[in-house]
């Protein structure tokens, strides 16, 4: 709370103690009614004192209508009761009060200032009260406590749940986040070691027989390091993208991120670590969305490390389907297949699955009956442009 704001919210409190004096001091011609009802009125000048200062509103707001109640009554009410009873109507102030500190306070406090308030009401109303209302005046004080507290309560249930599913939606979105990043970083740092691992075998072999070979294995080293450095550099990029509120990111000059044009380049790399890669296109190309295109790619890229890492064969055939209602990408090739530490158990087919699954396609993984290994995804696209609302 800063000073302004406390000095005002004071100054509410006072102004409203002050308009109270003035009413049962100066107007003591008028009825009760008119008392309860000006002194509710005059409550409005404590809603400063309310948002900052609660308990201290009660506080204010309980002297003020017990204030209003004590006062003598108007001589022009021959009925005493009747008079008490319009005055009692200060209270329905105090009950508002009420409610808002149990919406917003602690439950000791909201226990503790429910029974102080409760207390000084019933004392009050039961020795103000003439005639036979005094159980109706009662009953009337302990509805209009309970009512207020039920609001109360009902805001702070409502806002405490408001919260948890603000705190769930945020420990769901670093999660999503989370898994996200795994995948990106195990689907392109796991493909370039592989290849590195490979290429640092050979190049370490025949540097002393065939030194061509061995400088041409450090230049596909150098390639992927480099290659392997952009992506890691990109998404760092769309990290730190994340905090709006600071100055925006210097954009990376690097490639956009990587699809299915990439699948070529792809293959080529795949080729230096020794395994020949067969690409087919099936279907008319055309601009896919982002997510897609690079759910595609990276499934062909982790495909491609298993069989580089696992299948011990020299070549696979990799086909992109793109048909009108789903993009079909399937690898195929002719190795070992699925064995005990295969491609099976580790964390890449579970990245595929996953990726997959958040865009609600279909992926089939396992050994074919005619040997090797499949891996086929089917991922649903939207219509294209143009195309029958029948087709759509």
């Amino acid at each position: 709370m800063t000073r302004t704001t406390g000095a005002a919210a004071w100054a509410g409190g006072a102004l409203y103690l002050l308009t109270v004096a003035l009413l049962v001091g100066a107007a003591p011609q008028a009825s009760g009614t008119v008392h309860g009802v000006g002194a509710l009125l005059a409550a409005s000048l404590l809603v400063g004192t309310v948002r900052r200062v609660p308990l201290s509103a009660l506080t204010m707001a309980l002297i003020g209508s017990t204030a209003v109640v004590v006062g003598p009554p108007s001589p022009v009410d021959d009925d005493l009761s009747a008079a008490y009873q319009g005055q009692f109507l200060a209270f329905v102030a105090v009950d508002l009060v009420l409610g808002f500190i149990v919406a917003t306070r602690s439950r000791r406090r909201a226990t503790v200032a429910v029974i102080a308030s409760l207390t000084v009401q019933l004392l009050v109303i039961g020795g103000f009260t003439h005639g036979d209302g005094l159980v109706g005046n009662l009953v009337i004080a302990l509805l209009s406590t309970v009512a207020c507290c039920t609001v109360g309560l009902l805001g702070r249930e409502r806002r405490e749940h408001a919260a948890a599913l603000r705190s769930q939606e945020v420990a769901e979105a670093v999660t999503t986040e989370r898994l996200r990043i795994a995948r990106e970083l195990h689907d392109m740092v796991a493909h370039s070691i592989g290849i590195i691992a490979i290429q640092a075998g050979v190049g370490s072999r025949v540097i002393e027989t065939q030194p061509a070979q061995a400088r041409e294995a450090l230049s596909v080293i150098e390639a992927t390091s480099r290659e392997t450095l952009s992506g890691l550099r990109r998404t760092l990029v769309s990290l730190r993208q994340a905090d709006r509120s600071g100055p925006a990111p210097q954009r990376s000059p690097l490639s956009p991120p990587a699809g299915l044009a990439d699948v070529e380049r792809l293959a080529a790399a795949t080729a230096d670590a020794g395994v020949s890669v067969d690409v087919r296109r099936v279907g008319r190309e055309r601009h896919l969305p982002p997510d897609v295109d690079l759910s595609a790619y990276r499934i062909v890229q982790e495909a491609l490390t298993n069989v580089v890492r696992h299948a011990g064969t020299r070549r696979c055939q990799v086909s992109i389907d793109y048909g009108d209602e789903e993009l079909l990408v399937e690898i195929v090739d002719d190795g070992r297949g699925a064995t005990g530490d295969g491609p099976v158990l580790g964390f890449g087919i579970v990245g595929m699955r996953e990726r997959v699954g958040l865009l609600h396609g279909r992926l089939s993984v396992g050994p074919r009956p005619e040997g090797g290994f499949r891996v086929a995804a089917r991922l649903p696209l939207p219509a294209p442009a143009g195309a029958p609302a029948a087709t759509r």
